[in-house]
């Protein structure tokens, strides 16, 4: 018997070493949630972890919580929405489970953590201080590194503690890049995704494809558009959307990708709080669960710097804008002109002039909504559809004045690239993150907008270079196993 323990307790400790993590017979605190590195610059990256009283996730056969609604005629609670009446949910748990005992919960746990890292290669390690997590803010805690070196593969140790001289829990290790600096003319290479729906998970036991396909490219750093999941329909209260976030990176794949990849963030709709929502809408649907606790929770489950609107040089070549489409927007039900907008004056004006003001070669904008679209005539969330036509036409023309500038976006459930008949702008679609969510669109509806169109599921690979002497960007569309779909090369002008 004390054979068979010490054996089990062995292979868990290579198991977890396998993807990145030792435990050793530690009583914890954990990370089952992982790690991940967010908002590198060339000196500067934010490492965010979360610490957690079990080593693992509750498994699929726990059950699920149950959202009942109030038939507004009969008074009873069913499954049905029943014609949108507007009366709160109420969310049932299946007798003898809770929020901490449904599939997929990762309950937190109190400690202290602190972050080793060093460049690949180097003897001696640098160390933040212990610092604890926050119980207020889903016991999470994030670390800013600074006076890092630019163009550098470094790696990370994040060990878990159980406070002031407690035992150390399990350790997680780490890599990632920082960007070269704005004089380097180096190959970068990046890659984009959107509509990550736990539902519609794509790897036999849990997962999802494109992340194993994106790391064997080896990707320089990487960008969630947006729909990171899906609160809609389960998250009623914020320990709901927090669980959210719980199933969804406590998954192997993903756990594994985020902690060898720099990541860069944006929220959409989903995973703010509902669908196609804006500040101040009215509606009981979403229950005690906020557009404010939604945008708080955002901030807690990501590494995130001071605000969502941000931009980045990665080399010469290469410089990003990451935009905020969410809490700056107008309603998108009042009528179009000069003051309704999505992004919000301020944020508009810091994306031209600070778009103006680079010296990149290559320009790109990572939009969690399509600028060019086309879009379904059913829609009216974004700056493709009329009601949103007005600062739409104001930002594709701004951009069509842009050299080598080109927009990147999300949301729709499609892979496309499209160029706007009037102004020639050119974007492209990554698509969603499994075939599964694909939809919304079919392959015969090809329209003279589009010069790919394909109804899949997969990711959109990135390539600044200079092999052959001038500057080259390449998009390449991909499938969920990493086989390319679409290449297209621009030359700078």
């Amino acid at each position: 018997m004390i054979l068979k323990s010490i054996t089990k307790a062995v292979l868990i400790s290579l198991l977890l070493s396998v993807y990145g993590c030792t435990s050793g017979l530690s009583d914890g605190p954990h990370q089952a949630t992982g790690i991940k590195i967010g908002e590198v610059t060339d000196n500067t990256a934010i490492v965010w972890t979360r610490l957690t009283r079990n080593p693992e996730r509750v498994g699929t056969e726990a059950p699920m919580p149950q959202i009942l609604y109030r038939d507004p005629k009969t008074g009873e609670l069913t499954e049905r929405r029943g014609g949108r009446p507007n009366l709160p949910p109420v969310v049932n748990f299946p007798e003898g489970s809770t929020i901490q005992t449904i599939e997929g919960a990762v309950p937190g746990a109190p400690g202290t953590v602190r972050v080793l890292y060093k460049i690949k290669g180097a003897s001696d390690w640098k160390s933040t201080n212990w610092k604890a997590v926050d119980p207020q803010r889903d016991y999470t805690g994030q670390f800013k590194l600074t006076g890092l070196k630019p163009n550098a593969e470094y790696q990370v140790r994040v060990e878990a503690g159980a406070g002031a001289g407690g035992k150390k829990g399990q350790v997680v290790a780490g890599r990632f890049r920082t960007a070269p600096r704005a004089d380097q003319p180096e190959r970068v290479v990046f890659m984009v995704s959107t509509g990550q729906a736990y539902p519609d998970q794509d790897v036999p036991g849990g997962g999802f494809k494109i992340y194993p396909a994106m790391l064997k490219l080896d990707p320089s750093f990487f960008v969630h558009t947006g729909d990171i999941l899906y609160y809609d329909k389960l998250a009623k209260t914020i320990e709901l959307a927090r669980w959210h976030w719980q199933r969804m990176y406590s998954l192997g794949t993903n756990v594994e990708f985020h902690r060898q990849v720099a990541s860069y963030f944006i929220k959409d709709d989903h995973d703010t709080w509902r669908n196609d929502c804006w500040p101040d809408m009215e509606t009981k649907f979403m229950g005690d669960f906020t557009f404010e606790q939604g945008q708080a929770v955002f901030l807690e489950q990501i590494p995130m710097g001071e605000r969502t609107w941000r931009t980045f040089r990665w080399g010469k070549d290469l410089q990003i804008w990451l935009v905020e489409g969410r809490d700056f927007r107008s309603p998108n039900t009042m009528p179009d002109g000069p003051d309704k907008t999505i992004w919000g004056e301020k944020q508009k004006a810091w994306f031209k002039r600070t778009v103006r003001k680079s010296d990149a070669t290559f320009r790109i904008l990572i939009s969690p909504t399509p600028l060019v679209g086309p879009d379904r005539t059913n829609k009216h969330d974004n700056h493709s559809n009329v009601d949103f036509a007005h600062e739409g036409n104001e930002l594709r023309k701004f951009i069509s004045k842009q050299k080598n500038m080109y927009v990147l976006c999300g949301d729709r459930h499609w892979q496309y690239v499209s160029v706007d008949a009037k102004t020639g702008v050119r974007e492209y679609s990554c698509g969603p993150a499994s075939n599964e969510h694909a939809g919304g669109w079919s392959n015969d509806q090809r329209l003279p907008e589009h010069r790919y169109l394909n109804v899949i599921g997969g990711f959109l690979a990135v390539t600044v270079d200079r092999s052959e002497g001038k500057p080259t960007l390449t998009f390449r569309h991909y499938g969920v196993e990493g086989n390319v779909l679409n290449e297209d090369r621009r030359v700078a002008q």
